[in-house]
């Protein structure tokens, strides 16, 4: 992964370019623990070589997978990065699309990256902290933090 300030005040910008199979979530959360981020919004566009998305089953608790095992194109990606027991979270939903043209989204567990994928990354000056909420089971942004 290559990366480059492009803004430095009064929030910093990065682009992010990260190349044929590297896997996104644990790269953008390695760049974050790296820089010190800790409240932060990206998006991106590129490809993928396969995915992992998730879907929330509220009944589980946990996330359906839904596995994108083929080549396709991000036309969306957007996240935030925050606080959650004192490291920093991705928190990431996707849409991707296939060669017929159709769409396919969620969450974003995993992907692998082929050929390339284009992340704008903000950095606000302030943080936001993630906390557990006992009613979804999830680590939800905690403005009260």
């Amino acid at each position: 992964m290559q990366s480059k300030i492009i803004n430095d005040a009064p929030e910093k910008t990065y682009v992010l370019i990260l190349e044929t199979g590297e896997e996104v979530v644990s790269q953008i959360q390695r760049f974050a623990r790296e820089n010190n981020l800790n409240a932060s919004r990206f998006t991106a566009i590129g490809a993928f070589s396969s995915a992992t998305l998730g879907y929330f089953d509220w009944n589980q608790k946990d996330y359906e997978k839904i596995p994108v095992n083929e080549q396709v194109e991000v036309l969306s990606l957007i996240g935030d990065i925050a606080l959650q027991d004192g490291e920093a979270k991705i928190h990431a939903h996707v849409v991707v699309g296939k060669r017929d043209g159709s769409a396919h989204g969620g969450h974003l567990l995993e992907a692998y990256v082929r050929p390339t994928l284009e992340v704008v990354l903000t950095e606000a000056p302030g943080y936001l902290k993630r906390s557990f909420d006992p009613e979804s089971g999830l680590a939800l942004i905690d403005l009260e933090c």
